[in-house]
């Protein structure tokens, strides 16, 4: 099932993370839905998680757990690596992160909330990443999964190439 773009995402664009947005925005939209999925939840939305997503929603990029410890260091979050490892945690399992495998890295979810499979988009050149949502059932893995039985309980999709700006650097 795919989800309706965001406000702040185009329907006929590209997705978010090469898309021009109003950032403030839609890093505000970003923790209000969080804080607001939390608190229906009855689960804790401690600063240090807030922060973690934050410095995740800064640029949509992806970043590396010693990078995220890092920032949180400099800001007397803590300097041990499950401080950072126990947030991403958090933020994974309740769908507010991503987790990019090629690049061992996380990224803010752009649907938080919504069922999603999400599709990463990945620029060799620049490690720009952009998610967009794909429909489960595309393609020729859940057809051989279901003919040999197997069931999937997770697929991660990542493809690599340019992002709309390192292609036009590229063509010229």
């Amino acid at each position: 099932m795919t989800s309706p773009p965001r406000p702040d995402q185009r329907r006929d664009g590209p997705p978010l993370g090469f898309a021009r947005h109003d950032h403030a925005r839609c890093v505000a939209a970003a923790l209000a839905a969080a804080e607001a999925r939390c608190s229906d939840r009855d689960i804790r939305f401690t600063p240090v998680r807030r922060r973690v997503l934050e410095i995740l929603l800064d640029g949509h990029r992806a970043r590396g757990a010693y990078e995220i410890l890092d920032r949180l260091r400099e800001e007397g979050f803590g300097s041990q690596p499950p401080v950072a490892y126990r947030a991403l945690d958090f933020l994974t399992r309740h769908g507010f992160a991503h987790r990019i495998e090629r690049l061992n890295a996380f990224i803010a979810c752009c649907h938080p909330g919504h069922a999603h499979v999400p599709a990463f988009l990945i620029c060799r050149q620049c490690d720009a990443v952009a998610e967009t949502p794909i429909a489960p059932a595309a393609g020729g893995l859940r057809q051989a999964a279901q003919a040999s039985g197997f069931r999937i309980e997770r697929a991660v999709m990542e493809a690599e190439g340019l992002c709309p700006v390192c292609a036009r650097g590229a063509a010229a």
